[in-house]
């Protein structure tokens, strides 16, 4: 097994940044969904409606990259902003014909589920088997899931399942330990950077993995990942 993809999203449900390599501490990945768009009423942007989260179409048309103090924020037509820049908050409201700040995390983390989420290949090319994948005849594209990791696994099935409660390596230092199946929503089936509108993957989902597609981890020891890092059973 090996890291094949690092992801990470700046600010919640907004598009993100595939990376070379990454810091992991206890909260996940170094700066991953550390910032978030935040309504009037204090809930945070998401794909979904929960107690803490609300709905908000059109933050995937928005991109975020890591940076210090605060993440950059790109605009569909290219500009870019702070994202503690009010100005970039008017815009995006607009963008979202809402009013918004974009606020760091407080208290308690925007993570939906989990520190570190992992997805493999080889459950990729299970669901490109149940739907027959993107058009063209590409496999079902990771970056719908969200997922912090893509794992290159051989075969076709969903081998992640067997992972809960086992200490996994990843690289020389890192140590995760898989704890819960990734319950997914509509996000999965919206159209995001590349990937286009769908109405089938998560009926496909549903009816053949209980709703669920890949892990989150905690983290029990903290490092450095990169893409050419492998994985092992700790």
């Amino acid at each position: 097994m090996k890291i094949t993809e690092i992801r990470r999203y700046p600010v919640k449900s907004m598009l993100g940044e595939v990376v070379p390599a990454a810091e992991v501490d206890e909260r996940g990945l170094a700066g991953d969904r550390l910032w978030a768009v935040r309504d009037p009423d204090g809930k945070f942007g998401s794909g979904k409606n929960t107690r803490r989260f609300r709905r908000m179409p059109g933050l995937f048309q928005l991109r975020a990259y890591a940076a210090r103090p605060a993440p950059i924020v790109e605009l569909p037509g290219g500009a870019r902003f702070a994202a503690d820049d009010p100005a970039g908050h008017r815009a995006v409201g607009e963008l979202l014909a809402r009013a918004v700040t974009l606020t760091p995390e407080q208290d308690v983390p925007h993570h939906d589920e989990g520190p570190v989420s992992l997805i493999t290949t080889a459950a990729l090319r299970r669901l490109t088997e149940l739907t027959g994948g993107e058009p063209g005849g590409a496999g079902v594209d990771p970056l719908r899931f969200r997922a912090n990791l893509l794992i290159d696994v051989p075969g076709s099935g969903f081998p992640e399942d067997d992972w809960l409660d086992r200490p996994l390596r990843v690289g020389p230092d890192v140590v995760l330990r898989p704890v819960r199946r990734l319950t997914r929503c509509t996000m999965i089936d919206m159209a995001q950077d590349r990937a286009g509108q769908r109405d089938d993957l998560l009926k496909a989902v549903a009816e053949h993995h209980d709703l669920t597609f890949g892990v989150f981890a905690t983290v029990e020891q903290p490092g450095r990942i990169t893409t050419a890092d492998t994985c092992s059973w700790a």
